[in-house]
């Protein structure tokens, strides 16, 4: 993806994220493909929950749409444009590897990416603060992810996912490792950004996600199908 800010501006009626035809084999899994020809658009203010098996392919879509790894056929775009031509904070991600860095402070980690946009620094000190708030994380800003438990180190990846208003969020698993306040506090948050315009593809197999979703997808035999 480019690295060149856009307003947020988007086609009428185009999904926020489509992908058309997604194909994906491993040779690990014997040369069979994981992913068959996957069909799926999200819009905007819409939450998409992607339930399956363990195995079934689930974390693999979701790094063909963020664009972690490449499809061996079909396409991914953002509001009608070809991924790799739109700005990096079109689309944000959760991963499960967190992918915190170290050395920086949870506030740090969630300033990062408002700060290499160029944010002015008073937004930025807004939006981190009023993040860790919504997150119940405000007391542990100047820690560092080593002093964090896992669901703490969560949610600020979640903050810092969220921070920069992306157009289209990728979460993988985002209750996985919190307690059901905790999950509810992330649930409430995922269904602000998606009410403030964003298209959400969720990835879990909480059924307090499921309750949450505007549209539920299972992966199956490589294919998307009604959940």
């Amino acid at each position: 993806m480019t690295h060149e800010h856009i307003g947020p501006g988007r086609r009428e009626g185009t999904p926020a994220v489509r992908a058309v035809g997604l194909r994906r084999r491993f040779a690990r899994s014997g040369g069979v493909d994981v992913l068959r020809g996957v069909e799926l658009h999200a819009d905007p203010g819409e939450i998409v929950a992607i339930t399956g098996r363990s195995g079934s392919g689930k974390t693999t879509l979701l790094a063909l749409l963020s664009g972690f790894d490449t499809p061996d056929e079909g396409t991914v775009t953002f509001t009608g444009e070809p991924a790799a031509d739109v700005p990096w904070s079109v689309c944000a991600v959760l991963p499960q590897a967190l992918g915190l860095a170290a050395e920086l402070t949870c506030a740090e980690n969630v300033a990062l990416p408002l700060l290499l946009r160029r944010t002015p620094p008073d937004e930025v000190e807004t939006t981190v603060t009023d993040l860790l708030d919504e997150l119940g994380l405000a007391d542990l800003a100047d820690r560092y992810p080593a002093e964090l438990s896992f669901g703490q180190q969560q949610r600020v990846a979640l903050a810092r996912a969220v921070g920069v208003r992306p157009s289209v969020l990728l979460v993988d698993e985002p209750t996985a490792h919190l307690d059901p306040d905790s999950a509810q506090v992330v649930l409430a948050l995922l269904r602000r950004v998606a009410d403030e315009g964003a298209a959400i593809v969720v990835v879990t197999h909480d059924p307090v996600v499921l309750e949450v979703a505007d549209r539920r997808l299972r992966l199956e035999d490589g294919v998307l199908v009604p959940a």
